[in-house]
């Protein structure tokens, strides 16, 4: 269990802080995760659509790189400390890498669009454990990453004809 360093910031319980630091580290796992496919894909997009996906991929890359800085300064502001390191990302994200050689821009459009919905399903949990613990302020942002990454998805979807 995470000890409580900086008690006299928040209101908040303590079991609330660890349980949301704890979620708040896993999502900032997720979202260096997503970054990082994201830019490899941008970096190794190719083939008739390639300046669109290209410019779209940058574009979203910037976007889910802004929620890093907010997502670590949240844990901090509340008393809990965050990631310190690759090996500390790679031992609490959920979503999965991509180190193939090779990928078809089709599959890689299709892979992040399934990589968001899951980062949105992931937002949504901690939001329930916000809620729980009345941390309106977590919450607040959460929503606003929720609407961010469903936006995402919902471009990447249209790109590649998903439904559902």
């Amino acid at each position: 269990m995470e000890k409580r360093l900086f008690a006299n910031w928040t209101d908040l319980d303590g079991d609330g802080v660890v349980e949301i630091c704890g979620e708040l580290r896993r999502l900032l796992a997720d979202v260096f995760a997503l970054y990082i496919k994201t830019k490899n894909f941008h970096w190794h997009m190719s083939g008739a659509h390639f300046r669109d996906y290209h410019l779209l991929l940058d574009e979203q890359g910037t976007q889910i790189f802004a929620m890093t800085d907010e997502i670590a300064e949240r844990a901090r502001k509340i008393g809990g400390t965050t990631l310190r390191s690759i090996g500390d990302i790679s031992k609490h994200q959920r979503l999965k890498d991509n180190n193939a050689a090779e990928v078809p821009p089709r599959d890689m459009l299709s892979e992040l669009w399934a990589d968001n919905r899951e980062l949105t399903q992931n937002l949504r949990l901690a939001h329930e454990l916000c809620e729980k613990h009345n941390d309106v302020a977590t919450a607040s942002l959460i929503e606003n990453w929720i609407d961010e990454t469903e936006r995402r998805a919902w471009f990447l979807s249209e790109m590649v004809g998903t439904q559902g």
